[in-house]
């Protein structure tokens, strides 16, 4: 991994475009080859990024560029839909690479993988007609908790928490912008999964056309047996 920070702007083209104006940015450049752009806030959230499969070349300024106060550029385009991310470094403050070693992968807590488990075996909860494709469909920035298929045939990625706050929406908000990506699975819907629902998280995820799914851990697991319940 190569972490360089820089005072540079940033320009993408693909099916969106974006800028960021010159400012001071951690860039991460991953051995997968994806590039992410980070801000000094927003958490763990990047400001711009590209996803493998993509292939990162380092070109000199031209004149113009140059005169303008460009020492580097740095273009990242992307295998399958030329995306192209452009960073065009002015300074560089820091620059240096680690050795990260093979990533064990996320170890959930054992609510979430049960739960994971029990609606993988309880796929109808999602709704009539709704088939298991797999569990932990894996991702090029992690698995997907869930892959389904619903009567229609329409891939769903499904993500659960135990209690769902904003940034598991921002987690399957990032699954879903890059399955999208892939015909194969393309148009992919998101379900928001979870025992309880933070009122933010569900406005967001509503916002964004995912849908909310409360799960029950008793009921599912047949420990439920709807004596001196409310509701």
């Amino acid at each position: 991994m190569r972490l360089v920070i820089a005072r540079c702007s940033v320009d993408y083209a693909g099916r969106l475009s974006a800028h960021l104006p010159l400012a001071t940015r951690l860039l991460i450049h991953k051995s997968d080859g994806s590039l992410l752009v980070h801000a000094d806030a927003l958490s763990y959230k990047p400001l711009n990024w590209m996803s493998p499969p993509c292939t990162l070349v380092i070109d000199e300024p031209d004149d113009e560029q140059r005169e303008a106060g460009v020492i580097e550029l740095w273009r990242v385009t992307h295998a399958k839909t030329a995306d192209l991310l452009v960073v065009s470094i002015h300074e560089v403050l820091h620059d240096s690479k680690h050795e990260l070693g093979v990533d064990p992968g996320l170890q959930k807590d054992g609510v979430e993988a049960h739960l994971q488990k029990l609606l993988a075996e309880q796929i109808e909860l999602v709704g009539e007609g709704t088939q298991l494709v797999r569990r932990e469909y894996m991702t090029a920035i992690g698995p997907v908790d869930i892959l389904a298929r619903d009567a229609s045939g329409a891939s769903i990625a499904i993500e659960i928490k135990r209690r769902g706050g904003i940034d598991g929406v921002e987690q399957l908000t990032r699954y879903l912008e890059l399955m999208n990506r892939d015909p194969l699975l393309a148009p992919v819907a998101g379900i928001f999964a979870a025992q309880e629902i933070t009122p933010q998280a569900r406005t967001l995820a509503e916002d964004r056309g995912i849908r909310c799914l409360l799960l029950d851990y008793d009921e599912m697991r047949g420990m439920d047996d709807g004596i001196a319940r409310l509701f």
